[in-house]
Formats: C-alpha cells, sequence, structure tokens
C-alpha cells in the first residue's frame, strides 16, 4: 500500500515536472502557487515566535521576520548583488524610498531591510490571513489608499512616530507595483512626510525583474538582482513649497539608477 502511494507520488511529481518544462503558464503559475503557500505557512510559524519573543506589534520583530524571508530566495534561485549599506547609517529616523515591481518585492525587501524600519503598505494586506497577521505583528503601517483623508492622517501620525521613536520608514511612492522595468510617476506623501518631520530620504533602486519574472509573458525563472542604496537626500530646512522638487530630483535619481543597474540605456 505504501509502495503504491509512493509510486503515485512520484508519477505526480515527474508529471509536474514535464508540465512545466512544456507549459510556461503551468511553471508560472506552480511557481506563484508555491510562493504564496510559503509565505502563508511561514507565517503561520512566524507569528507565534514574534509573540513569544516581544510579546505583540512592535518594529523589533521584523529581525524574525527578515530572518525567515532570508530564505526564499534559495527557493527561487534568486541572488541579490547590494551596494551602498553604508547610506543607511544616518543617525536618528529618515524616509526609504524605492521602486515597487511585483508580489517578490518582499524578498527584496527582506534582503537589506535595516534595522528599527516600519513599512508603510496598504490597508488591504492586513486581512491577508497569516501574512496580515505577521506583518501587523511586525509594526506595518497601514493606510487606506481610497480614502486621501484617511491616508493623509496616518502619515501625520507616522511622522511624530518616527521623531519621537526615531524609527525609519519604508515607503514605496509609485503607490502599486509596476513591472514594466521602468518607475511610474511618484507620489508626494513620502516626501511631505520628511519635509514635515525634516529628515532625510534615503532612495533604493532594484533592477528591473523583467529578465526573470514577467507576468504578462508567464515567465518566472531564476534570476540576479541588483540593489543599490543611493545617498541620503537631506531636507532641513525645507518646507512644503520644496516638495514637488524633491519629488522630481529623487524620481530622476532613482530612473537614472534603475536603468543603470538594469543594462538599459537612459
Amino acid at each position: 500500500m505504501e509502495l503504491g502511494w509512493l509510486l503515485w507520488g512520484a508519477a505526480v511529481l515527474l508529471l509536474l515536472h514535464v508540465l512545466m518544462e512544456l507549459s510556461p503558464a503551468v511553471n508560472f503559475a506552480l511557481r506563484i502557487g508555491f510562493y504564496c503557500l510559503l509565505c502563508l505557512v511561514s507565517s503561520a510559524l512566524t507569528a507565534p515566535v514574534c509573540l513569544l519573543v516581544n510579546g505583540g506589534r512592535t518594529v523589533k520583530n521584523m529581525r524574525i521576520i527578515k530572518a525567515v524571508l532570508k530564505t526564499f530566495k534559495y527557493f527561487f534561485g534568486l541572488r541579490f548583488e547590494v551596494k551602498g549599506l553604508k547610506n543607511f547609517e544616518v543617525e536618528g529616523p529618515a524616509i526609504i524610498v524605492s521602486n515597487h515591481q511585483s508580489i517578490l518585492d518582499m524578498m527584496g525587501l527582506m534582503e537589506i531591510l535595516p534595522d528599527n524600519c516600519a513599512q508603510v503598505a496598504k490597508r488591504e494586506l492586513m486581512y491577508a490571513g497569516t501574512v496580515g497577521l505577521v506583518i501587523y505583528l511586525g509594526g506595518v503601517i497601514f493606510i487606506n489608499r481610497k480614502s486621501t483623508t484617511s491616508a493623509k492622517m496616518v502619515m501625520a501620525e507616522v511622522a511624530k512616530t518616527m521623531t519621537a521613536d526615531k524609527v525609519k520608514v519604508w515607503v514605496y511612492p509609485e503607490g502599486t507595483r509596476n513591472c514594466t522595468g521602468d518607475l511610474l510617476p511618484f507620489k508626494k506623501g513620502a516626501f511631505h512626510l520628511a519635509v514635515q518631520a525634516q529628515v532625510p530620504v534615503i532612495p533604493v533602486v532594484y533592477s528591473s525583474f523583467t529578465t526573470f519574472y514577467n507576468p504578462k509573458k508567464n515567465l518566472f525563472t531564476s534570476g540576479k538582482i541588483k540593489v543599490e542604496v543611493l545617498p541620503p537626500i537631506e531636507t532641513k530646512g525645507l518646507t512644503s513649497d520644496d516638495v514637488s522638487d524633491l519629488t522630481d530630483r529623487c524620481f530622476h535619481t532613482m530612473r537614472e539608477t534603475l536603468f543603470r543597474l538594469s543594462g538599459r540605456p537612459s
């Protein structure tokens, strides 16, 4: 009986392997499915550890979450080449802004996430099962993107907390995922926050995923991701009148870096 189950299991695995080799769509679906399952299972196992070690919701739990998620890259054959980590070593709080490409960004985030850093995320993620639970425990700041008033109130509270607790805040200024190999126009919320709190902006750029990940082409293979942490941009002395120029400056610097890291002419 046990031999029969083993043979059936081997046959199913062999069939899946053949289908993955023959059909990009099947390969993509299975890899994405495995990624989502891995997120759910690892979150379910990590959440109790966060509660036991730190007692509840705190950004300190990100150390535990980071240690777990950094192992994901080995399952998918992803390699990271990181430069400029010293640029995170600023005294006190800061706003970190980076490009946002896909659901795989979480792996890139955890590869370089500095200590005492909270992320800003859409409120819907709070209801994503065990994933929502563990990122809630990790101190992620949830905003309602559909309500401008609500988002502004949250960001005002973030400014106070950031200054009082000396935490860094990670924001995706594009506002949504963008796997085109370019940047979407930046929203100004993160830059208003930086100017309001008079803290530096630290840009982070990940090379384009398009060579190994493209949902439109059912492409999901192994690959290499280049990451560069750029020098901090100071905001001391800036006012709300300077936010547009600050946003544009950061956008163009990050776009040039994205093209350079991706081997694409600017």
